[in-house]
């Protein structure tokens, strides 16, 4: 029987927390087609259900993918339309962050089954992410959705140089209110000794850019960080406690921000 896509807990506060990259389940048809790389799953968004778990002792939702992003990839829109200009990887990608091969030669998916895995595995994360949000709206007057990933802090193909250790996308200010924003900012600001920056390489992907409507009640943050800050980037990606112990505190922060937030009378 197949796995549930994903894991659902209800919002018992205004704010949903949302892990689509972290899934390492790979369906045993896909993944014999693997090249020996991508069978490492290399471009996981690793160990972060393990670091962001303080959120059990909050009030805040989460859901989470349990599937990979080889199977499909969640932050992506379903017609497949490109981020970010030059190179990236699509809904169902091809090629590793890097830019070698996600499958071996000629076994790459084909329209009909990329469909499949549309309607199989994207469109259930997205219409359980779509219905808590509404749900949430419903309940306090609006919602707030932190979108969380990681990614190595240095990928040649993707962008210059070492990546910020914290990446805020708010799809250029369009996707959540000002103060908002700033709130968040705020939190960040306080993480001595990390790098960080908002709306550069990473903007938000499809989950923030198609959530994040201010005007229909509803402010979608992201936060892309770099993996360097709490693990190790290279097989078979161990997750470093010491380093995660320094950055948790910091995540706690942005998340206690994002409620502090949602709480204030508006």
């Amino acid at each position: 029987m197949p796995i549930a896509p994903f894991d659902l807990r209800p919002a018992r506060c205004p704010v949903l927390v949302s892990i689509p990259h972290a899934g390492t389940h790979v369906p045993p048809a896909i993944a014999a087609r693997l090249t020996p790389e991508a069978a490492e799953l290399p471009d996981t968004d690793w160990h972060l259900p393990l670091l962001y778990d303080f959120l059990v002792d909050r009030p805040v939702g989460l859901i989470r993918a349990r599937v990979s992003r080889f199977v499909v990839d969640l932050n992506r829109a379903p017609d497949d339309t490109p981020l970010y200009a030059g190179a990236t990887t699509g809904l169902c990608p091809t090629t590793l962050f890097d830019g070698r091969p996600v499958y071996r030669p000629g076994a790459e998916p084909d329209a009909a089954e990329i469909r499949e895995r549309v309607a199989t595995r994207w469109r259930p994360y997205h219409d359980a992410l779509a219905a808590e949000l509404a749900r949430i709206r419903d309940a306090y007057g609006f919602a707030v959705l932190l979108d969380a990933h990681s990614i190595r802090s240095e990928i040649p193909r993707l962008f210059e140089g070492r990546l910020p250790d914290f990446n805020l996308g708010t799809n250029r200010g369009a996707a959540a209110a000002p103060d908002l924003v700033a709130a968040a900012e705020d939190a960040l600001k306080a993480a001595a000794g990390y790098t960080r920056v908002t709306d550069g390489r990473f903007v938000g992907g499809h989950i923030t850019r198609h959530y994040g409507r201010p005007a229909e009640r509803v402010h979608a943050l992201q936060l892309e960080m770099a993996q360097s800050t709490y693990m190790e980037e290279a097989p078979p990606f161990a997750y470093d406690a010491t380093r995660a112990a320094l950055l948790r505190p910091h995540l706690a922060r942005l998340v206690d921000a994002l409620i502090a937030w949602s709480a204030a009378p508006r």
